[in-house]
């Protein structure tokens, strides 16, 4: 992520940011621009452009701005179902999504992926339901999961909980479940959806490095809980996850591939060089998968080691294999559109 600073004063501020911690002004966020801009008499503008705040930037401190006719962000306007707010928690919750949800449409603006607003089940759109579980008349609960359907992201607000996320995290044995990582790992399966699947040639070539995805995916998720992935899964694997189907290995790469490219841009925006590799620039639109993956190896090992000198934990557990570095490649180049790499 970049750099960011305050319109009005120049001081460091954070993609969250509100309020300007250094002259007290209201900031908001252009995201076409890239830019934090601070408030004047209440109103943001920038070269002769004005813009108005989201509509959720009071109800969850959505901090993006719009410059058109729609009184919802780039992001929020995506949403479908959200939670009932006059339920205590579900606010703060839903605030937590959302702005991971900001992170995830920073990347795929900078990348100009396709994103039309869901209104048909099958018109190729993306759409966001936040969801709650439900006590229901008999007394059961109705659990509502994590998932991607048609374009149809669904996220249960539980996750915004961090207690509650922590314990999920732990049961299920998955070393990186964030919010950032949801998101990324389910938009990951809607461009599966509208950039492979429907291109003949990139899809011989996925199937060449992910495997089959005509294999039954019930059958496969169920194979995994009940079984495990193989002993030997890291050395092609990015995840355990990532075994248990193509799609999934498919999303969850792509959610690395985005890992990855977000913090070689923030690194690179704080002046983080690392190891003896050539910087990156502009990791967004670095020319090939290879250059972005020498650098972030030898950041990925620093930034695990300021960790352990810290007392916590790797921030980063995983390997990237020569399997796994194949298979970022294909992201890189569908991000791009450039022709698919063969394995």
């Amino acid at each position: 992520m970049r750099r960011l600073s305050c319109q009005n004063c120049g001081h460091d501020v954070f993609f969250d940011s509100i309020t300007c911690v250094n002259c007290g002004h209201n900031l908001a966020y252009a995201p076409r621009e890239a830019k934090m801009l601070a408030a004047e008499n209440g109103h943001w503008s920038l070269d002769g452009t004005s813009y108005a705040a989201c509509a959720n930037r009071a109800d969850i401190w959505c901090n993006w701005l719009t410059s058109d006719d729609e009184s919802l962000c780039e992001a929020c306007r995506h949403n479908r179902l959200i939670p009932d707010l006059s339920v205590p928690g579900n606010a703060a919750s839903w605030a937590k999504i959302e702005a991971a949800k900001r992170v995830l449409f920073y990347s795929i603006i900078a990348w100009d992926l396709p994103r039309p607003i869901k209104v048909d089940e099958d018109d190729g759109g993306l759409a966001f339901d936040f969801l709650a579980d439900e006590v229901m008349p008999d007394g059961s609960l109705k659990n509502h999961l994590t998932g991607h359907a048609s374009g149809l992201i669904t996220i249960n607000i539980a996750e915004g909980d961090d207690a509650e996320r922590e314990r999920r995290r732990t049961s299920m044995g998955e070393p990186y479940r964030t919010l950032v990582g949801h998101f990324r790992h389910e938009v990951g399966h809607y461009y599966w959806d509208r950039m492979v699947a429907t291109d003949p040639a990139r899809l011989a070539a996925f199937r060449a490095l992910f495997g089959d995805d005509r294999a039954d995916y019930g059958e496969a998720l169920k194979r995994h809980y009940d079984n495990g992935p193989p002993s030997d899964w890291a050395d092609s694997f990015i995840s355990s996850y990532a075994t248990s189907h193509a799609w999934e290995d498919f999303a969850e790469t792509f959610a690395h591939y985005v890992h990855m490219v977000d913090g070689l841009e923030t690194a690179h925006a704080f002046g983080a060089a690392v190891g003896d590799g050539p910087p990156v620039p502009d990791a967004y639109h670095a020319g090939d998968a290879n250059t972005l993956v020498n650098a972030w190896v030898p950041t990925t090992v620093a930034i695990n080691a300021i960790n352990r000198s810290m007392g916590q934990p790797d921030l980063y557990p995983f390997v990237l294999s020569t399997p796994v570095s194949e298979k970022l490649a294909f992201i890189h180049a569908m991000v791009h559109r450039q022709p698919a790499p063969q394995a």
